[in-house]
């Protein structure tokens, strides 16, 4: 039964080549019995002249030429480096019962909201590993998270991102043209991207640009924006791009509980990606960039992820309790997007279907078909924003667990590292060595606003082995099993 529903599923996939070869096939065989005699005589009795000939081969040579220049350019990922703590990288790696006792010597802070914050970092699917900024290393702790101590947060990871990724290509700064840098919640002048402009001594026409309160799937945007800067450069040029969050100037010192949600998830990361129109030396090819914003039109989607004053005039970031249902509704936008772009003919067939018998049938409860996604990539990078995003997405999209690995994983590991957890996830796949030539990548991100982004990447160059990267200390003891506390 299986072999058959293969063979079904290619020949769907494949209609319009089956047809074509079927007609191709059919004109060859009626060319042959024609014979060349009669053939040569056909072609008299059409009387084409020299201007019909010449037309004939120049029309579609013309209109070939046209279309090469005028399509968009491919752009391709040279490679990337994420920030990881090492001996010459000191980072505080806070356990979660250290971070409860800091808590608790926060004075804002009462015992009810310290209760709350260990239960739910007991069912949160954070590891003892996740690393905190220095100023998380004393306490009170909110005494310490300054603005000095914000900007050495920023230096220390995205110049480490940075350095390794120069190492690791051998490019040099001045053969950047772009830089496309996103951090949501910190936003210093001078900007951030002109803090790294300055440190490297880049171009100083270097198309630069600093994103900021767009939440988790901004990495994503970044990568868009990037490839956009890349089609009016000089062909070959190449893009920084650079995807962090600083959480010293983050921490929030109320009470309200849908506030105290970030102090529990958020960790320090951060990576640095070079793009470019080159395929020289790139290790992937970029495919699609799809943008889905729910937030024109609904209020609630709006105000999902909200920074804020509470009632005592602490600033924080609020999530809604609808966060989740939010985060569905834009994840089905989105996947209607993009489903036509990469999913074979036959699981648009079966959806289509689906849907024509719910608009047909309302009455017979028909359920909507959610396509096969594993039909279209071999790996997915799901935001690790925690543990409900990636139950929610596993569920809405019925993922295995396999599929899910390296999200539970790198939530684990890192925490929530805002718009770079999918880079962890993408490093934690490289790893374990499962990237393959050939193999897509579906990355999807969910930020404030509300936001679910995807971008689709086509592996060219494997990594000949794991050596350097976030992942390098860890990997062996990878996948771990985490216990489900909440049942």
């Amino acid at each position: 039964m299986g072999i058959i529903k293969a063979v079904n599923q290619r020949i769907v996939d494949n209609f319009l080549a089956v047809v074509a070869a079927a007609i191709s096939g059919y004109s060859l065989v009626a060319l042959v019995r024609l014979g060349p005699a009669e053939l040569v005589s056909w072609l008299r009795e059409l009387e084409l002249q020299p201007a019909h000939l010449f037309l004939a081969g120049f029309v579609p040579a013309a209109a070939a030429t046209v279309y090469l220049m005028l399509r968009p350019r491919a752009v391709y990922l040279i490679d990337y480096a994420c920030f990881h703590s090492s001996f010459n990288r000191p980072l505080a790696r806070i356990p979660m019962a250290s971070f409860v006792e800091h808590t608790k010597h926060t004075p804002t802070i009462d015992d009810r909201s310290v209760r709350f914050m260990s239960r739910l970092l007991e069912r949160s699917g954070l590891g003892e590993e996740t690393c905190l900024p220095a100023a998380h290393n004393y306490v009170p702790t909110h005494q310490y998270c300054t603005l000095d101590n914000a900007r050495d947060e920023f230096d220390l990871v995205v110049f480490s991102a940075i350095d390794d990724l120069l190492a690791k290509t051998g490019v040099a700064t001045h053969d950047i043209g772009a830089l496309v840098l996103n951090c949501s919640l910190f936003c210093p002048t001078p900007s951030l991207v002109d803090i790294i402009v300055n440190k490297y001594n880049l171009h100083s026409d270097i198309r630069s640009v600093n994103l900021s309160g767009m939440g988790c799937s901004a990495g994503l945007i970044a990568v868009g924006l990037a490839r956009n800067l890349l089609q009016v450069l000089p062909r070959g040029s190449r893009a920084l791009v650079v995807s962090t969050e600083t959480i010293t100037p983050n921490y929030y010192v109320g009470n309200e509980r849908a506030m105290l949600l970030p102090n529990c998830l958020f960790r320090v990361g951060g990576v640095a990606a070079l793009l470019s129109t080159s395929p020289v030396n790139a290790r992937f090819r970029l495919k699609h960039v799809v943008r889905t914003f729910t937030g024109a039109s609904d209020d609630g989607a709006y105000r999902c992820v909200f920074q804020e004053e509470d009632d005592q005039g602490n600033v924080g970031i609020n999530l809604s309790k609808n966060l989740m249902a939010v985060a569905g509704s834009s994840l089905q936008a989105n996947i209607t997007e993009i489903g036509p772009l990469v999913l074979p003919f036959s699981e648009q067939l079966l959806f289509l279907l689906s849907f024509i018998a719910r608009k047909l049938f309302p009455g017979a409860r028909v359920k909507p078909y959610v396509p096969d996604f594993s039909t279209a990539f071999k790996h997915l990078c799901i935001h690790a924003g925690g543990r409900a995003v990636i139950d929610q997405l596993q569920k809405k999209l019925g993922l295995s667990d396999e599929q899910v690995e390296a999200s539970r994983m790198t939530l684990h590991r890192f925490g929530n590292t805002s718009s770079s957890s999918l880079w962890y996830e993408l490093a934690y796949v490289e790893a374990k060595g499962r990237m393959c030539n050939g193999d897509r990548v579906w990355m999807i991100g969910f930020g404030s606003g509300f936001k679910c982004n995807s971008v689709v990447w086509e592996c060219i160059q494997p990594a000949a082995r794991y050596t350097d990267g976030p992942w390098t200390s860890s990997i062996s003891r990878y996948p771990v099993d985490i216990p489900d506390v909440l049942k």
